[in-house]
């Protein structure tokens, strides 16, 4: 009895659907659950469940997942939940404690041999061999190609066919790679040492070539669960495959709409094909969100609603669980620093009217776009840490550019141009102002070094301005020595150490995270999707990873883009995958397709409608009939508006129409704060036409005058023409 009552105190709470994940019966279990939905509770629940009831022992669980902060987080749930002794552990935690415990066996008595934490030296070392010279960004890229490889279950002997097939952006010539793969596969046995993904084929090997061992292994893990499923690679698959060695209770959770990490070889084939893998699986799908406000959701559902391919076929659409909240902020500005700046003073607005700094996250596509908004944000006085990356001024790449600048500054005439003195010296670290190197560590290197010369071309837009007298002065044009005096100060001025801030961080590394405030930044075409995504399946990726980010809000969402990089620069559009505009401000859901055989809807054009207060371009409805974002002061003339309402109301009467038809609530706030003095005035808020201002535009017009609602209409009616 008191069995029954625990496991049935694990229900409580659930509802319906994760109820229905927690009860399914013993074998083959597929739970898709979207961002926000509950997913980890519906797993240990499910674990807990079983184990309460009897129906396993705990001992006999491996739940295994991709970080140990989720593995910690599992763990910790089970022992609340009275379900002691389940193993909850990485792919690599598992397979690392079975070698261990089985080397003696496997290897004659030796021990595991030295496990590498890193790639790059004896992947230098290998490169060196084959004659190809590398700086630390080309092997970090050389070191993630082999890492795809050994993931993807590729030698490298057949490595140029594979990466041909799977259109990989190799850092080198696929040959020349593949030279360099089987160089460090020597290296690596001449020095006695493996790497994560020869532990993992060791687990693999142990099991499958030695009965004894994968006899032991089996009677011990009996029941699998696996989280995050959608980012299993092949080799982690074979991994599995060998600790189930044909028995079918497993259960999976994973989400295929947030597949982003395709390029280490993670892929969602897996997920999307587990009921064919596993014949009368139960598959239940947990859509009811319980993170992110209803608009929030909304916008997410409208992003992905729009995906195309395999992914797409497991979409679920989000039910939003919370109160409402307010609609997603969607701005265009100028330029990215205007951008930087007016998120930094949103974030200082939140901070100041309660929300904690660290409930806050600036959310980027590169790693190199968090310098305007370091700067931003510390001459805006916000506290804020950089998640999964260094500080902008404390990468290598930086600091060594900074060191390059200075010393320019002895050999570079002083009356040269600051941008091209800039490039003339990052050149001279292995820089070019051409397309970017393959590979990603090198790309990001580019992309640093290449905000530096944006930063220079920016600086020298803003010439000294040098006194000659008491009464006169001249601008001076800012030299390369200005201009590393200013990086200095900069750099100092971000070394400011911090405990609890606002977060930036890369939509990668946002991935399994949420915040109370979420800023969506630089989304233009070529940054979100980036120019890298050149196939549809990539750009389907990019797609996913906005959708990613958006799921991490759970109030307050901005989203927002620059026209231009700096000011005066080449305009750029927004993101395809933004919600585009109707007439009247509001959103339709986004044009679907890639490439120019997708037939896109018609677009109706929509006018640009700025904020009178701080120039954000306004898209939603309401703000663009007030003239200014929902969060600038209000300067509302009261007894105009209280005029205004009163002449409205007696006008509706008359007509004998509700009085929205008239005037909005919003168009009455619109004329009480803008107090028009024209018919050109009047007809520029949204929402009042033609014929409108043909109706009622000399009485608004008086009014907004002083006139009083009696001098308008004393016994007056207004004709509607038909």
């Amino acid at each position: 009895m008191a069995v029954h009552s625990a496991s049935e105190h694990v229900l409580a709470g659930l509802d319906p659907e994760q109820r229905s994940a927690v009860t399914a019966p013993a074998g083959p279990v597929c739970i898709l659950a979207g961002a926000g939905t509950g997913k980890t509770r519906a797993i240990t629940s499910r674990i807990a469940h079983r184990a309460l009831s009897g129906e396993i022992s705990p001992r006999h669980v491996l739940a295994v997942t991709f970080t140990a902060r989720a593995a910690a987080e599992m763990r910790h749930r089970l022992t609340l939940l009275g379900a002691h002794g389940v193993q909850a552990r990485t792919f690599h935690a598992a397979a690392l404690r079975q070698v261990r415990y089985f080397a003696p066996r496997l290897l004659s008595g030796r021990a595991m041999p030295e496990l590498l934490d890193s790639k790059v030296r004896l992947v230098t070392l290998a490169a060196a061999r084959v004659g190809l010279r590398t700086d630390r960004a080309a092997a970090r890229d050389l070191a993630g190609e082999i890492e795809w490889a050994k993931s993807s279950l590729v030698e490298p002997t057949d490595y140029m066919v594979a990466a041909a097939r799977a259109l990989r952006d190799t850092p080198h010539e696929p040959a020349k790679v593949a030279e360099v793969f089987t160089a460090y596969e020597q290296l690596k046995r001449s020095n006695g040492v493996i790497d994560f993904e020869d532990m993992l084929r060791a687990a693999v090997w142990g099991i499958e070539e030695h009965p004894d061992v994968g006899e032991q292994i089996r009677t011990q893990y009996r029941h699998f669960v696996v989280d995050e499923y959608q980012d299993v690679n092949p080799l982690q698959q074979r991994l599995l495959d060998a600790w189930l060695a044909g028995r079918n209770d497993l259960t999976v959770v994973g989400d295929a709409s947030q597949t982003i990490y395709s390029f280490t070889g993670a892929t969602s084939a897996y997920l999307v094909d587990f009921p064919r893998r596993h014949r009368n699986a139960t598959v239940v799908r947990l859509v009811r969100d319980y993170r992110s406000t209803p608009q929030v959701v909304g916008l997410a559902n409208a992003v992905i609603s729009q995906a195309r391919g395999t992914e797409a076929r497991l979409r679920l659409e989000l039910s939003g669980q919370r109160p409402p909240g307010p609609e997603p902020d969607l701005r265009i500005f100028t330029d990215e620093p205007a951008e930087a700046n007016a998120v930094a003073a949103r974030c200082r607005s939140l901070i100041d009217a309660g929300t904690p700094a660290k409930e806050i996250a600036v959310l980027f596509r590169v790693n190199a776009q968090s310098e305007a908004y370091e700067k931003a944000l510390t001459e805006a006085a916000v506290p804020y840490v950089v998640q999964g990356a260094e500080r902008f001024f404390e990468r290598t790449e930086v600091r060594q550019a900074m060191v390059a600048l200075r010393a320019a500054t002895r050999s570079i005439p002083g009356e040269t141009p600051l941008p091209a003195a800039v490039v003339e010296a990052l050149t001279a670290v292995g820089w070019a102002p051409d397309a970017p190197p393959a590979g990603g560590a090198a790309r990001e290197r580019w992309e640093a070094l290449s905000a530096l010369v944006q930063l220079s071309e920016e600086y020298a837009a803003s010439p000294e301005v040098v006194p000659i007298g008491e009464a006169a002065s001249v601008e001076r044009p800012v030299t390369l020595t200005d201009f590393t005096e200013e990086l200095a100060r900069r750099a100092a001025q971000q070394h400011v150490p911090t405990v609890d801030g606002v977060t930036l961080a890369s939509l990668h590394s946002a991935k399994g995270l949420e915040w109370d405030a979420v800023f969506l930044i630089g989304l233009a075409e070529g940054t979100m999707p980036t120019t890298y995504a050149k196939t549809v399946e990539q750009v389907e990726e990019e797609r996913r990873l906005l959708y990613v980010g958006i799921t991490r809000a759970r109030q307050w969402l901005w989203l927002s883009y620059a026209a231009a990089r700096s000011p005066g620069g080449r305009a750029r559009r927004p993101s395809r995958f933004l919600p585009q505009l109707d007439r009247s401000g509001g959103t339709e859901r986004a044009s679907g397709g890639v490439g120019p055989a997708a037939k896109r809807p018609e677009r109706r054009r929509t006018q640009i409608v700025s904020c009178r207060i701080c120039g954000a371009t306004l898209l939603a409805g309401p703000d663009r009939k007030l003239g200014r974002c929902p969060t600038c002061p209000s300067d509302i003339d009261d007894e105009l508006h209280e005029r205004l309402r009163e002449w409205r109301q007696r006008v509706a009467g008359a007509q004998k129409v509700p009085a929205y038809v008239i005037f909005t609530d919003a168009t009455l706030i619109a004329l009480a704060e803008r107090r028009p003095e024209r018919s050109e005035e009047l007809i520029a808020i949204a929402g009042i036409g033609p014929r409108k201002l043909g109706l009622y535009g000399e009485s608004v017009l008086a009014l907004v005058g002083g006139a009083g609602v009696d001098d308008v209409c004393p016994e007056k009616t207004f004709e509607i023409s038909s």
